[in-house]
């Protein structure tokens, strides 16, 4: 049985509409965020902007199955992905979204890609190997 299945059998009504409801809020956290970002390049506040509205359902799913060691070969419409997993935050999207270039703000990639071009950072300060199946 898959692990998801296997959470799923212990789970009660209560936690599992809490559950539902905190998706729900992502999806339309996700959703809006799309809005917000289209508007600000659209009205000149903003560059150039790629956004991941109409995949929020199936990134949060996917989500739920990524595990400690799955590799995450990026797609630029990844935000619900990035959100769910709390590899990302709202406050990060409009960083990228202004191409902040702080790695404290920014630390997916410092200004240096478009909006929704995530980064994973492979080594530290010091240029050591990070431990990526963590």
């Amino acid at each position: 049985m898959p692990l998801v299945e296997k959470e799923l059998t212990n789970i009660s009504f209560q936690d599992f509409k809490k559950e539902i409801l905190q998706d729900y809020l992502l999806a339309n956290q996700s959703r809006n965020l799309s809005i917000a970002g289209r508007k600000e390049v659209l009205t000149g506040k903003a560059k150039f902007g790629i956004f991941g509205d109409g995949k929020e359902i199936a990134q949060i799913a996917m989500a739920k199955n990524f595990r400690n060691g799955d590799w995450r070969s990026g797609y630029y419409r990844d935000q619900t992905f990035m959100l769910a997993t709390g590899m990302f935050s709202l406050r990060e999207f409009f960083t990228q979204l202004y191409g902040v270039t702080d790695l404290r703000y920014n630390p997916s990639n410092g200004g240096r890609s478009f909006n929704n071009h995530f980064a994973t950072w492979n080594v530290d300060e010091e240029g050591n190997w990070l431990n990526l199946r963590n």
